[in-house]
């Protein structure tokens, strides 16, 4: 099967241009329920690359894990970047597009440009004492992120030693937010209205518009206060290493990091326990029983990645690909779920083993991998550890084929995460004043580590983010 080119467009073998094909809508209810079939029948259909129709706008998707990696590894021949898209440029994607908002914030994970590599150069640059185990801020950042998982599994704990919880909405997504608050230097615990409205954005209710708003404007006084003050925090950082950006640019790089990391970090640790407690496969509770939680994880994201789908790419110039040839200017949605099940690659895996594969696509591939797919695995992991220390058992409460996901044409969790749980037996220690009495099955802190700062309870009683936990506590009982 060979494809044609036609005069002036990019055109499948049935000689049509992308603008004039009639292509399946992506965005389905069976995508919501089984995206892999969709994915299939559109290789099936099509090959490694396919064309969809996203809420009204027509794109091509790759399907293909070979053709996923020409795309992510060449950012010459497919640039990121809203001004190479030739439909955009000519007025055709409508204004109330519902993905061009999340598209239109110009932050490092959608710039293309010049720009971008100076922006990256800062963004590794702030990162740094934060993925360096070595450096305080990294062994710091460790100790805070026990330190909340903590405070979370005492919090469900006050349901009662045994019972029943929803581990999403109590563990995997406020977790990584705690985390990026403390990343973004909010003091104490006035970051917690922003960490809502993160929330309330990632979710995509009818409140997500005015959450937005107050969110950017939260992050831009959070910026001014680095420029007047820095601190020991990755805006700080990343001012010093980009000293141009303005207040304004540094928002939407405070919002990137608040968004993307902590949702990928809620979803995988939510998947990886999903993937331990329902028994599938006796290799990943191996793997976890070796205190192999990397590894577990790895193997979790070849099954179900968080970041199912990555943020547009563009063809510089007329580019075969699959079984098409893609015109200058069409967007390419490269789909890592369905790479991981491309039958090319997949066979390729051995399930049963131990040891995962590392070729997943999960942080991206080439030179715009994702900057701080160390952090959040560390996040990841250092929260799954303490769940799994500190219940001695855990169960679903429902089927694993009967957990409600939700899917967005980016990211693919769980709704709710339902479990019946059994706290391990601890003896707590003293309390420090201030803060909450520290669990006997915490680990110690490493010679030299400097203690994490976390907000004293009176402060977190205060707090919207743990009224709405605890409120979770009470609903449950």
């Amino acid at each position: 099967m060979e494809s044609q080119v036609g005069e002036g467009g990019s055109v499948g073998v049935d000689g049509t241009r992308l603008e004039e094909m009639t292509p399946e809508p992506l965005l389905t209810r069976d995508y919501e329920t089984r995206p892999s079939l969709v994915y299939e029948r559109l290789r099936q259909r099509h090959g490694p690359v396919a064309p969809v129709d996203l809420l009204g706008v027509p794109a091509w998707l790759v399907l293909g894990y070979r053709e996923a990696l020409q795309v992510l590894q060449d950012d010459a021949g497919w640039p990121k970047g809203l001004e190479n898209w030739r439909a955009r440029t000519d007025g055709e994607v409508p204004a109330d597009w519902p993905l061009g908002p999340s598209l239109e914030v110009n932050h490092i994970l959608i710039q293309g440009g010049p720009g971008y590599a100076s922006l990256r150069t800062a963004w590794d640059a702030a990162l740094k004492p934060f993925q360096d185990p070595g450096h305080p801020q990294a062994k710091r950042l460790k100790a805070a992120v026990t330190a909340y998982a903590d405070e979370l599994i005492t919090l469900v704990g006050q349901g009662g030693g045994t019972g029943v919880a929803d581990l999403s909405a109590q563990f995997s997504r406020p977790l990584p937010l705690m985390v990026a608050s403390h990343l973004l230097g909010f003091p104490g615990s006035q970051g917690d209205d922003a960490l809502m409205d993160m929330w309330r954005v990632l979710d995509a209710g009818p409140d997500a518009e005015p959450a937005l708003q107050r969110l950017l404007a939260t992050l831009a006084e959070l910026a001014a206060v680095k420029l007047k003050e820095p601190g020991d925090d990755f805006p700080s950082h990343l001012l010093a290493a980009h000293p141009s950006l303005s207040l304004d640019e540094l928002a939407r790089e405070l919002f990137m990091l608040l968004g993307m990391t902590s949702d990928h970090v809620g979803i995988l640790m939510s998947n990886t326990v999903v993937e331990v407690i329902s028994g599938d496969g006796d290799g990943v509770r191996a793997s976890l029983s070796a205190g192999m939680i990397r590894e577990t994880m790895n193997r979790v994201v070849m099954r179900k990645p968080p970041l199912v789908n990555f943020v547009p790419r563009f063809a510089a110039k007329d580019t075969p690909l699959g079984a098409y040839t893609i015109r200058a200017g069409d967007p390419v949605w490269v789909s890592s779920a369905a790479a991981h099940a491309d039958p090319l690659f997949a066979d390729h895996v051995a399930p049963g083993s131990t040891i995962s594969t590392r070729a997943h696509l999960s942080w991206g591939a080439g030179h715009r991998q994702c900057p701080a797919r160390e952090l959040a695995s560390t996040v990841a992991a250092v929260g799954v550890g303490r769940l799994f220390e500190r219940f001695s058992d855990l169960e679903l409460a429902l089927p694993a084929d009967q957990l409600p996901w939700r899917s967005s044409p980016f990211m693919r969790g769980l709704r709710s995460l339902p479990v019946r749980y059994e706290l391990a037996p601890v003896t707590e220690r003293p309390a420090t004043p201030g803060h909450a009495p520290v669990p006997r099955s915490a680990p110690e802190s490493e010679p030299g580590s400097p203690e994490p700062v976390l907000p004293d309870q009176a402060a977190r009683q205060r707090s919207s983010l743990w009224r709405y936990l605890t409120g979770l506590i009470r609903s449950g009982r």
